[in-house]
């Protein structure tokens, strides 16, 4: 067992390390959520937008920059912690390679990084909450974290996924914020029309989105939604674990298997001349 822990504290250190080392996203966490949240909540007109909640099935009437802020929290969670893990997952895969090929338990890699997901998703939750709660005053302050710590463990997984399976890092840069964009802009019912729309339960923070709205201007508890969220999360964290099986796959040769340069070598190696039989030749010597 204390084998097991040594090796799970020390994955998890290097992993929070590596985190550390990640200046920029520090930054974000930082300074772009308060101004990204802030500047929803002021620039928006605070006209009271009509709603129905599909989680509780309540009419209701937020003002639009509250529920923009809110929306730009989801946002800016899942932007942070999805970039967060893909750039851990994307500049370590190497070094994660050649521990496991090296004999470094997988599993203890794995539980690693989700270590350091939920510690990061938990953060940067607990901060947008804070932020929020000096603009105005949500119903349900708990369920608002718990939301925000659902979408934040969601996308931190993708970040995974997308850090194990794409080449260039632009690539995965670009996924992480075009699905978050397209994800929460959709739900927004201030910025779309079609955010009734049933097409919406199949987007990744759907859960997150309903349940924050009910801890905004409900009093409500929306559990099943968290679950729902929840869920996301249990499926984008199996991806995420195939692709880190894959990246980190064994690509060593097998005893079995020649390598190609000897193999070719062999053919231009000259077959040795069989040697007379010493009672064939002792006959022809008599005869001669």
């Amino acid at each position: 067992m204390r084998f097991h822990l040594t090796r799970l504290a020390v994955a998890t250190r290097f992993t929070l390390l590596e985190h550390g080392r990640n200046r920029f996203a520090m930054i974000l966490v930082i300074l772009f959520v308060p101004v990204w949240t802030s500047l929803a909540y002021l620039a928006m007109p605070d006209t009271p937008a009509r709603m129905r909640l599909r989680a509780t099935g309540e009419a209701l009437t937020p003002h639009g920059n509250e529920l923009t802020a809110l929306s730009g929290a989801l946002n800016a969670v899942t932007l942070i912690t999805g970039f967060m893990m893909f750039a851990a997952t994307f500049s370590g895969s190497g070094f994660d390679r050649r521990l496991a090929m090296a004999g470094y338990p997988r599993t203890h890699l794995v539980l690693a990084k989700v270590t350091a997901l939920v510690l990061v998703s938990a953060t940067v939750a607990a901060y947008a909450t804070a932020v929020i709660c000096l603009s105005w005053a949500p119903r349900q302050p708990l369920l608002l974290a718990a939301s925000l710590f659902c979408a934040g463990l969601t996308y931190g997984a993708l970040g995974v996924v997308f850090g194990s399976l794409l080449r260039r890092e632009v690539e995965g840069m670009f996924a992480i914020v075009m699905t978050s964009i397209i994800d929460l802009a959709l739900q927004n019912p201030i910025t779309s029309s079609g955010a009734d729309n049933p097409v919406m339960r199949c987007l990744p923070s759907y859960g997150a989105m309903q349940a924050g709205t009910a801890a905004g201007f409900s009093t409500s508890p929306v559990p099943g939604h968290l679950a729902l969220e929840l869920t996301w999360f249990g499926l984008a964290a199996l991806v995420a674990l195939l692709g880190f099986r894959h990246s980190t796959r064994n690509c060593l040769p097998t005893a079995s298997t020649a390598p190609s340069g000897l193999a070719s070598n062999k053919t231009d190696i000259p077959a040795q001349r069989p040697t007379a039989d010493p009672s064939a030749k002792a006959s022809d010597t008599k005869a001669h």
